[in-house]
């Protein structure tokens, strides 16, 4: 066990510090952005960098590049859903992911607001919907950030802090223990598994906003949403039916009919 935790630790390690930590925050970037956190969750992304941190210098510079990857992830999906959100939900990937899926996290927006947008960060699925969800929904982009900015820093503290802890323990362990490697999968096994269990807490607590109401008042609200900023954010202002109807002139003042006369 030990040799094998070793080749990984040391391949992992052996990619210069500064490319290491870059390519953990563009990762991240790319994962909310362009929807690659359906295929490789962030949360992989993280752990796994943050095995090769040899000192705080490295750690603290690890966080701050995952929460900066982070938010620019999360801008840039907010961005995509702004201006091309109708075009994405009915594009190929877009019909790959599912309009349960895009429903369902439209739905959660509509219902929840800027709690949403903090609760999915830690969320399969949602983390990566929500934010072109919101472009498309009336929320402004302050609001946004300001409620996904907190979960991003804990997020990456809390991955990047265990991966560091852990690889930092085995390698002291490991030169008299020939079983420290069990300790460090225990170690990991059982942060994955909380992750898990608080994941399944939070899902049941919001599980009542993710359901469709029983009259089915909000279907089709993707598109609906979708459409009004299909063009960008002044699609809305441009729609004539939100001008104002000429009102009609007072009985006192309008013309009489010439035939009224005798």
């Amino acid at each position: 066990m030990n040799d094998v935790l070793d080749w990984i630790l040391q391949t992992v390690q052996g990619v210069d510090p500064l490319l290491r930590t870059l390519l953990a925050g563009v990762g991240v970037m790319l994962e909310t952005s362009i929807l690659i956190g359906l295929i490789v969750p962030g949360d992989t992304i993280v752990l796994v960098a943050s095995t090769a941190i040899e000192n705080p210098v490295q750690y603290v510079a690890l966080v701050v590049a995952v929460i900066a990857g982070a938010l620019a992830g999360e801008s840039i999906g907010f961005a995509i859903g702004r201006w091309f959100g109708l075009h994405l939900v009915r594009s190929r990937l877009g019909r790959r992911i599912g309009e349960a899926q895009w429903t369902r996290a439209q739905r959660y927006v509509d219902r929840r607001g800027g709690p949403a947008v903090f609760l999915s960060r830690f969320l399969p699925v949602l983390h990566s919907l929500v934010p072109l969800v919101v472009g498309m929904s009336a929320m402004r982009y302050r609001r946004f950030i300001a409620w996904t900015l907190p979960a991003c820093v804990i997020w990456a503290f809390a991955y990047a802090t265990v991966g560091w802890l852990a690889a930092d323990s085995y390698r002291e362990l490991s030169r008299e223990l020939h079983w420290a490697g069990y300790i460090f999968v225990a170690v990991i096994a059982l942060f994955l598994v909380v992750v898990w269990l608080a994941k399944r807490v939070i899902v049941r607590l919001e599980a009542r906003h993710f359901e469709a109401d029983a009259t089915g008042a909000d279907a089709g609200a993707t598109d609906a949403t979708a459409a009004s900023t299909a063009e960008g954010p002044d699609a809305v202002a441009s729609d004539p039916s939100d001008t104002p109807e000429t009102e009609a002139p007072e009985a006192g003042t309008s013309e009489r009919n010439p035939g009224a006369r005798s």
